[in-house]
């Protein structure tokens, strides 16, 4: 059973068992898969790697159609489309990097039973479990008052018999991580 994120000399520390570490990364790289951007086959690398291609056109910058990966990446100002397709063409892949990068460093420390984090990387990992949550916020239609309170309902694994029942606990235990690892950096301060 996980054991929740507790502030220590050394750094944040927790630990998860096999099954947990496991649902973990396995959702960790969903979400990376969710981020990742297509590439071009004959793409110039250095337009890749700045994201900034001359030839592209506007429409190679619209907002995501799948409404979990438009939450991790939404537009910067829903009234203005102009900007919003401004903003995403400036900054959408480096916004996605940061995101893939801290996914993926998350999902590495799901090698060892017993999660260390220091002041630099317990906020990439927070920011990672956050993104997680957000796609299951949208999975499960998250958007209510009563739709939480719908999910948080949901706490016993052998009860749950659909897909939301399950996902609606895997979204509660996320939820638990990320809570414990904010509560142990806010004591740290």
């Amino acid at each position: 059973m996980a054991r929740a994120f507790k502030s220590t000399m050394r750094g944040f520390s927790a630990s998860l068992e096999a099954a947990e570490r496991q649902l973990l990364r396995g959702l960790f790289e969903d979400v990376i898969t969710l981020l990742e951007p297509e590439r071009v086959p004959d793409e110039d690398p250095l337009w890749a790697l700045v994201g900034l291609d001359p030839n592209a056109h506007k429409e190679d910058f619209a907002a995501p159609s799948d409404r979990a990966t438009k939450r991790l990446l939404p537009d910067a100002d829903p009234d203005d489309a102009v900007a919003s397709l401004e903003f995403r063409r400036l900054s959408e892949r480096g916004i996605r990097e940061r995101k893939i990068g801290a996914l993926r460093e998350a999902a590495l420390l799901m090698e060892s039973g017993s999660i260390l984090l220091n002041e630099q990387t317990a906020p990439r990992f927070a920011a990672a479990v956050n993104d997680v949550r957000l796609v299951l916020a949208e999975r499960l239609g998250l958007e209510s008052d009563e739709d939480a309170e719908r999910i948080h309902a949901q706490d016993d694994w052998s009860k749950a018999e659909t897909v939301d029942e399950y996902l609606a606990l895997v979204y509660n235990f996320v939820t638990w991580l990320q809570e414990s690892l904010m509560q142990a950096m806010l004591k740290s301060l």
